[in-house]
């Protein structure tokens, strides 16, 4: 018999029948609140009727439209619309399927563009699992090992992660910074640095936001030597921290936007966009592919948008959010192994530490997995797997959130209970 390959192991053990809303049912009709929303995915929640009517019609009349090839008109209006929310400038798109694609599409540009070979990463980043993009990806050994010798060029440099270092953010911040041009100064010559590529908020790294002052201090030094500064959005874009863009949090535009998750709630899609002038410096027949910018998903990512602007869903993700965190910080007051609850708008995240202070892997397992008897399905994250991250549907409402934190509650004090035993 055929079988699914065995490393391709579930985080939950629920197989689901359906979804609705920010809900899932399995096969037995029994309901869980889905904090995992497909990994950032699902921002419209699961199956909206008008995301869902408007891939059924188009599933009526053009499935496929190669879109270097011919074009069609789903992909004419998604341009349109994410004109109408892209940062000033930005005006010029290319479509891929996923975010690793994506982001070596947004590397591959600033190499052409600049003719310079490097790219900084900052460390805990995560920016996808082809050999390019796992060789930017520091989040955790699991996405670049085995596969070895990686892509050449990677320098990497420190994100301003405050609970690891145990600092406040000032001083992460200022040891960034000063790390970062001691880095080009001594391992990558701003002359070959094509691009500077971070996420508004490390994603598999931990859920680490980064500061107004490190962005401001990445953008001024890209600026000052020529080099491109690169946002890694596909898990922070279309609303998820409570602004459209992560970078809205900071005041800082990026050269190129890598955008992907979100986008067409669940169906696949991906893109960068760079203004025309930069995008215009791409090799001839360096950008294609062939399923990139399918009729279905852009269909789907119009409705999205729609569903997105109409329903004020970037405003309601900043409230549910606020309202979340401050559940998830009552929690951590009274629970000895929280040491640090973070995050922005509905990507919020808890880590669990040993009584020592170092990552306590464990006791995060035990309570991601509580949480599943309790109806709640989350998922783990961080380089020990020590965070426990929520980033349920932007559709979500105080009914839900307060229904996750009353299942959080439970779950925390049964995962805890086992490490207090231990």
């Amino acid at each position: 018999m055929t079988a699914l390959s065995p490393h391709l192991r579930q985080a939950t053990p629920v197989a689901a029948a359906r979804g609705e809303g920010v809900h899932l049912f399995d096969q037995d009709g029994r309901r869980y609140l889905d904090f995992t929303a497909g990994i950032g995915v699902t921002s419209t929640g699961h199956c909206h009727p008008k995301v869902v009517a408007a891939a059924q019609e188009q599933v009526g009349s053009l499935i496929h439209g190669q879109y270097t090839t011919i074009m069609h008109q789903p992909l004419r209006r998604l341009v349109d619309k994410l004109g109408e929310v892209l940062p000033t400038g930005l005006d010029s798109l290319f479509f891929t399927n996923s975010g690793s694609e994506a982001v070596e599409a947004a590397l591959r540009l600033a190499r052409q563009a600049t003719g310079r070979p490097n790219v900084i990463v900052c460390h805990g980043g995560f920016h996808g699992r082809t050999v390019a993009a796992a060789s930017m990806t520091t989040s955790g050994i699991r996405f670049r090992s085995g596969f070895s010798p990686l892509m050449s060029g990677v320098v990497v440099t420190p994100f301003p992660a405050a609970f690891r270092y145990g600092w406040d953010e000032e001083t992460a911040t200022r040891f960034a910074l000063k790390e970062l041009d001691y880095t080009l100064q001594t391992i990558s010559s701003p002359a070959d640095t094509a691009a500077i590529i971070v996420e508004p908020v490390l994603g598999e790294g931990g859920y680490v936001p980064a500061t107004r002052a490190f962005m401001e201090g990445l953008r001024e030094r890209a600026d000052r030597h020529g080099i491109l500064l690169i946002h890694d959005e596909v898990q922070t874009g279309v609303g998820r921290t409570g602004r459209f863009w992560g970078h809205d949090h900071f005041g800082v535009t990026p050269d190129i936007l890598v955008t992907a998750k979100g986008l067409a709630s669940g169906f696949p899609l991906s893109g960068i966009a760079a203004s025309e002038e930069l995008m215009s410096k791409a090799w001839p027949g360096s950008q294609g592919g062939t399923y990139g910018a399918n009729a279905v998903a852009c269909a789907a990512a119009c409705a999205t948008l729609d569903v997105v602007r109409d329903e004020k869903l970037v405003e309601n993700a900043e409230a549910m959010g606020k309202r979340l965190r401050q559940g998830l910080e009552a929690v951590a007051d009274r629970t000895p192994g929280i040491g640090d609850v973070r995050g922005l708008g509905l990507m919020l995240a808890t880590e669990f530490v040993t009584e020592d202070g170092s990552p306590d892997p464990e006791t995060a397992a035990r309570v991601q997995r509580a949480a599943v008897d309790e109806g709640l399905l989350l998922l783990l994250c961080g380089a020990w797997n020590q965070v426990v991250r929520m980033i349920p549907a932007l559709v979500i409402d105080e009914t839900a959130v307060d229904e996750g934190l009353r299942a959080w509650v439970s779950a925390v004090e049964a995962g805890t209970s086992g490490a207090a035993s231990r």
